[in-house]
């Protein structure tokens, strides 16, 4: 067996599965979910193609796949970005700004990535839904840690309407080289920082 191949049989399953995942995502950028292979993304791996399906079980399954790690992927940055921090209002534009560093490292595939699952299917479409759902409820965790004195109702709705602005923005940040993740975050924070503390003063109050 060539040297080559005896580095391909011998790779960690999991490490394997990140390898392919990196080059779907890749491929998908390039051509779109439609137009891109299965033997495409299996020879650019250099692995067969019946390992892909071994691994995914379609093409719509190694896309849900990409989503499924760009969601992990952020959980963990967004938990990163709050940790130590003292104020509702710097939890904010720091989960702000790490969501917009995320973009930034996927900038040529986000855009594509949430507009392709339509065409893949349902279960892409679950997924990205999933992703929203996951920012809501850290959202929603975290309003509730710095500001206990607003109803849960406003909380999660307040996290809705993040969730939405940021989905929103991040499409037409792709698209530019002028703005930066901190600019983005300032854009966003600019609009729902002085509703919110309208309502904490409010409420407070009570």
């Amino acid at each position: 067996m060539a040297p080559t191949q005896e580095r391909r049989r011998r790779m960690p399953r999991a490490q394997r599965e990140r390898q392919m995942i990196a080059v779907a995502e890749e491929i998908f950028a390039e051509r779109g979910y439609q137009a891109a292979s299965m033997d495409d993304i299996a020879e650019r791996v250099g692995v067969s193609k019946p390992m892909l399906y071994e691994y995914f079980g379609s093409k719509e399954g190694l896309l849900v796949a990409c989503i499924r790690q760009a969601r992990t992927e952020l959980l963990g940055l967004t938990l990163a970005s709050v940790e130590g921090v003292s104020t509702a209002e710097e939890a904010l534009r720091r989960g702000l700004e790490a969501f917009f560093v995320y973009i930034d490292s996927h900038r040529r595939s986000w855009n594509l990535l949430r507009n392709e699952a339509a065409v893949a299917g349902q279960a892409a479409m679950d997924e990205i839904e999933a992703v929203r759902q996951q920012q809501t409820a850290v959202n929603t965790t975290l309003f509730a840690s710095y500001l206990p004195h607003l109803p849960a109702r406003d909380l999660e709705a307040y996290a809705e309407i993040i969730v939405g602005a940021c989905e929103r923005l991040a499409m037409w940040y792709v698209g530019r080289e002028d703005v930066g993740p901190a600019d983005a975050a300032e854009l966003i924070m600019r609009m729902v920082w002085s509703g919110l503390s309208g309502a904490i003063a409010t409420n407070g109050d009570k």
